[in-house]
């Protein structure tokens, strides 16, 4: 039984065939046991592959192609990489299913385009970065407001090749989430030690990266979110 009804389909095909430019190549990471949705999250990016002759999906098997999986730095499964031109550092850790699976198409849309959408104010805090800086965002499905977090993050991964950028579905790894202190999502972890909950603005963002990597002082980064009082959200 497919996850994607006709209806979604129709959309689907007729949405990615007006928007999508370049190729794209889903590069999907799993195994057979021991992995709560590895199955479903093959055939639902199989029927998304399958709605557009731009989108390649590649299967790996995350023990026999160790190689690979280390190649893209890949710890955990299911895990989905998004691929245009090259790779952005954008990834799935989880079924992006619910609310996130918006976020996969608009990934899918932003990749094949070369097209963040981040304003040229963000994209010069981020040209400050000097270090590699890694974020995961960790979601639920039924988060309504945690995909304009993962789409800020993977955005940020595609503006600069230093940042790279994580999609944890919280539910999927409980063990993770627990060292992370997720009590609420979307709640964005920055470099281990660095944090914030809610869905941001991509200023606020790119400032708290900034702070993770020591060019922003937690002074100013948190006057800029008293400045964006009440635009931060959480559930």
């Amino acid at each position: 039984m497919a996850i994607l009804s006709k209806k979604d389909q129709d959309f689907l095909r007729n949405h990615l065939e007006h928007t999508l430019t370049g190729p794209v190549t889903l590069k999907l990471f799993t195994q057979a046991l021991e992995c709560q949705f590895c199955r479903e999250t093959k055939q639902l990016l199989t029927e998304v592959s399958e709605l557009s002759d731009k989108i390649t999906l590649q299967v790996y098997n995350f023990v026999t192609d160790k190689d690979v999986a280390q190649e893209y730095n890949i710890s955990r499964i299911p895990a989905t990489v998004v691929m245009g031109a090259r790779d952005y550092g954008m990834r799935f850790y989880g079924i992006p299913s619910g609310y996130e699976f918006n976020t996969l198409i608009e990934d899918i849309v932003a990749v094949s385009r070369e097209e963040h959408g981040l304003s040229a104010e963000t994209v010069d805090m981020l040209s400050r970065l000097t270090d590699p800086v890694h974020l995961q965002v960790f979601i639920t499905p039924t988060c309504p407001y945690c995909p304009a977090a993962v789409q800020v993050a993977h955005a940020m991964a595609m503006a600069s090749d230093l940042v790279t950028a994580d999609m944890v579905e919280a539910v999927e790894f409980p063990q993770l989430a627990n060292r992370y202190s997720v009590y609420g999502v979307p709640r964005t972890v920055i470099n281990e030690d660095t944090y914030f909950e809610g869905a941001a603005p991509e200023k606020l963002a790119a400032a708290k990266v900034l702070e993770a990597a020591g060019l922003m002082t937690t002074a100013e980064v948190e006057a800029l979110f008293d400045d964006f009082e009440g635009e931060v959200v959480t559930s």
